[in-house]
């Protein structure tokens, strides 16, 4: 039988957890598919791309491209979806007759993660998002349309800030929905959810916003997960939040993405929950 091919595509790409939670979505939804990775060289997307969709060992019908190519994916794609084309890139593209199709769907994946798993709705709430770059762009759009009353966006970088929330302004007015770009240095005011989609663990900087942000048992999530994501959590956590890591948003982005090309939705919280277990 010829088999259908999906993979991860990236630069580093080894450490990905993609391959095992698509192999045991499909396990779980009877799908037959094999997903791999493949690491990119990082001035050869286009063509590593050309080499996997005409892979003879199987049928290509679709990747997931993490850092540092989704823009470039988004780039290369016959047709973008309008979220895709909101945060200006894509983390998933779809082989068909007519071309690429470009999706985005980390910040769906997200808002999913947050309201569905952790159970925290976003509507009127007020939320922070740390961070102006490609991880921030990401989830934006989702996060407005699941309507809270306002979103403040602070990087250190502050026409950063300003240029996201520009793109983002039509959207946030038909959603009701208040941007704010309050500058990063001497953050005032205090909000239910902060979303820390810097790299700021990662390079030992610290959090970059003072604790007075949090109001009392306010949800506090990293995009990272695993090592990259304990500083910030243990900092939340010190100061009276809830913290979350990035997996619960790792694995719906995921299923978002396995729903779009085999229109089947896998049972993302019992996946989430054998990952978790897995790597305790």
């Amino acid at each position: 039988m010829n088999m259908d091919l999906y993979c991860v595509m990236g630069h580093p790409v080894q450490h990905s957890r993609s391959p095992w939670i698509h192999a045991r979505f499909a396990e779980l939804t009877g799908q037959h598919l094999h997903y791999g990775k493949r690491l990119i060289p990082l001035d050869n997307f286009a063509q590593s791309l050309r080499e996997f969709m005409t892979d003879t060992t199987g049928t290509a019908r679709g990747c997931n491209i993490t850092v540092p190519f989704k823009f470039e994916a988004a780039a290369l794609a016959s047709r973008v979806s309008a979220r895709a084309k909101l945060a200006g890139a894509a983390n998933i593209l779809s082989f068909t007759l007519q071309g690429i199709d470009a999706d985005n769907t980390d910040g769906i994946g997200l808002v999913n993660d947050i309201q569905r798993n952790a159970g925290v709705a976003l509507a009127g709430r007020d939320v922070l998002l740390i961070g102006a770059g490609g991880a921030a762009a990401g989830v934006l759009g989702p996060l407005i349309e699941a309507r809270p009353a306002r979103i403040a966006i602070a990087n250190r970088t502050h026409h950063k800030a300003l240029a996201l929330a520009e793109r983002h302004r039509a959207l946030a007015l038909l959603q009701d929905t208040e941007l704010h770009t309050p500058y990063l240095k001497g953050l005032a005011g205090h909000f239910d959810v902060i979303i820390n989609a810097t790299a700021s663990s990662l390079g030992g900087a610290g959090v970059p916003i003072p604790a007075s942000a949090l109001k009392p048992g306010a949800l506090a999530c990293d995009l990272m997960y695993g090592p990259a994501a304990n500083s910030f959590m243990t900092w939340a956590l010190e100061h009276g939040a809830v913290p979350r890591d990035g997996l619960g948003m790792l694995v719906e982005q995921a299923a978002e993405a396995f729903l779009i090309w085999r229109g089947v939705r896998p049972p993302s919280p019992q996946v989430l929950a054998e990952l978790r277990a897995m790597m305790e």
